[in-house]
């Protein structure tokens, strides 16, 4: 069993700084946070980043697809400024300087593969070599999850024991398979689409289970009640705060 905190920052703490930057995992750690959760795809030249969209303009100063720019290009753009002013100048991360962060700030990871299309393999083999060859021996390693099943099978593949997290939104009839063919050690649900029913399917595989989004303390404590180990939260102090009050929070 991984040890799971209740609550782990999405993207690190996306209510309060810009989504998937150090400054948002700096935010998340301020805040209480344990763990975080960040989303990992490739420049054109194939080096990982930190970004959620296929399409860089809701996050970033650029337009278009990004995969179609180097990471010497990438960085040029203000991934800031869109989310406050107060922001401008921050730079897309490279996965280089987020795992150098997570072992300063003594920070669990989810590492989240969210490759272009067509590059599932590829971002998967690229980012977990990276992060096989960076991540401290004496630490637990990152928990790595993906939407897409060949980028797991890559990753079990490339860094066979590490654990994998199998991520659902609709939940598929071979879900209960495909978790077994890539050996994942948890599944990561949609709060929004599942229930107490739902989550003891789940857990009855002898399998840890994660929720993502939840950004109210009363929702956390909703599924936490059905027996989930953890939630991803946009609002980590939020949460923190009030499940302790609550005595719900396990750190």
């Amino acid at each position: 069993m991984l040890d799971l905190p209740s609550v782990i920052g999405h993207r690190g703490a996306a209510r309060h700084a810009p989504e998937n930057t150090l400054i948002s995992i700096r935010t998340a750690a301020l805040q209480g946070a344990r763990w975080v959760e960040v989303d990992v795809k490739l420049t054109a030249d194939g080096v990982p980043i930190l970004l959620h969209d296929d399409m860089l303009d809701r996050t970033t100063s650029g337009h278009g697809p990004a995969a179609a720019l180097t990471f010497e290009e990438m960085r040029r753009l203000d991934a800031g400024g869109w989310f406050h002013p107060t922001f401008r100048g921050e730079r897309v991360a490279a996965l280089s300087e987020l795992l150098a962060l997570a072992v300063e700030l003594e920070l669990g990871l989810n590492l989240e593969i969210k490759p272009c299309p067509g590059r599932a393999e590829e971002t998967a083999g690229v980012a977990i070599s990276l992060a096989l060859s960076l991540w401290p021996q004496d630490r637990p390693p990152p928990l790595v999850s993906s939407f897409d099943f060949a980028a797991l099978r890559m990753v079990r593949q490339v860094a066979p024991h590490w654990p994998i997290g199998y991520l659902i939104d609709r939940r598929r009839p071979d879900w209960r398979q495909q978790a077994d063919a890539v050996g994942a050690a948890t599944i990561h649900v949609n709060a929004r689409r599942e229930s107490a029913r739902t989550i003891a399917e789940y857990r009855a595989t002898g399998r840890q289970v994660l929720a993502y989004t939840v950004n109210s303390v009363p929702a956390a404590r909703e599924v936490l009640g059905w027996g989930v180990s953890g939630v991803f939260t946009d609002t980590p102090e939020t949460l923190i705060k009030g499940l302790a009050a609550r005595g719900t929070d396990r750190g």
